[in-house]
């Protein structure tokens, strides 16, 4: 049966989140079993700052992945996260000051298709879990090759579909049936956010699809590694 289009405008995107900003955190850690911090943590030692330029977290949310890379930097290495919800960043700015790395990480409201920095600043630009909520993805790739110097690197962390015909059984089970049920319901959502995170799951390219995308946008060497059996996926590329 074909999925339904999701409708992926930049409006209802942004208010998809920012009514969701309260448990976004919250909801993330427990339905992933707080996995998904294993995911940046390995994200960051995969693809680790070789020099003191700058880092770009585009669709940072409440920052995890912000906060994961000014860690495993050990504050050294200055740190911008872009996202274009204003409430998630509230959170964000709440969480960095907590951590005291307010004076490192520096948060921006920026749509991710036209990102207000100059071409070739970052040694690494890098999304996760953002990428398949740009309206446009290819403007976001596009974007994210841009700002990023060359030599450096693009990282995308993403959900995708096992490959384990056991395991893609039970996920899918869980991620169509009982992860929008409960999340909607513990959320509050009122435009069902956690119906839509397995749709956009299921029609995003994964694998060798995405990293030909990403080939197709000027990165070299583009290589994956799947997660927890395929759950995530992250995508390195360089910029030559």
């Amino acid at each position: 049966m074909t999925s339904p289009i999701i409708d992926k405008r930049e409006e209802r995107i942004r208010s998809m989140f920012g009514a969701i900003a309260p448990w976004y955190d919250r909801l993330n850690h427990l339905l992933s079993l707080n996995v998904d911090r294993s995911w940046r943590r390995r994200t960051t030692t995969l693809v680790r700052p070789a020099g003191d330029g700058p880092i770009l977290d585009v669709c940072t949310g409440t920052g995890d992945l912000a906060l994961q890379y000014d860690r495993a930097c050990g504050g050294k290495v200055p740190i911008v996260g872009v996202d274009f919800c204003p409430e998630l960043l509230q959170r964000a700015t709440v969480k960095i000051r907590q951590a005291q790395a307010d004076r490192r990480i520096t948060l921006i409201e920026a749509d991710a298709q036209r990102l207000p920095f100059a071409s070739d600043q970052f040694q690494i630009t890098c999304v996760a879990f953002g990428l398949r909520n740009i309206t446009d993805m290819d403007k976001g790739l596009s974007e994210m090759v841009r700002v990023t110097r060359p030599s450096g690197r693009v990282a995308v962390l993403e959900f995708s579909r096992p490959r384990n015909p056991v395991l893609r059984r039970s996920y899918f089970l869980f991620f169509r049936h009982v992860l929008p049920r409960l999340g909607n319901r513990l959320s509050r959502s009122p435009d069902a956010a956690y119906s839509y995170l397995p749709e956009s799951v299921l029609q995003f390219p994964d694998y060798e699809a995405l990293a030909e995308r990403m080939c197709g946008h000027g990165l070299t060497d583009v290589t994956f590694f799947p997660f927890t059996g395929g759950i995530a996926t992250l995508y390195v590329g360089w910029k030559r």
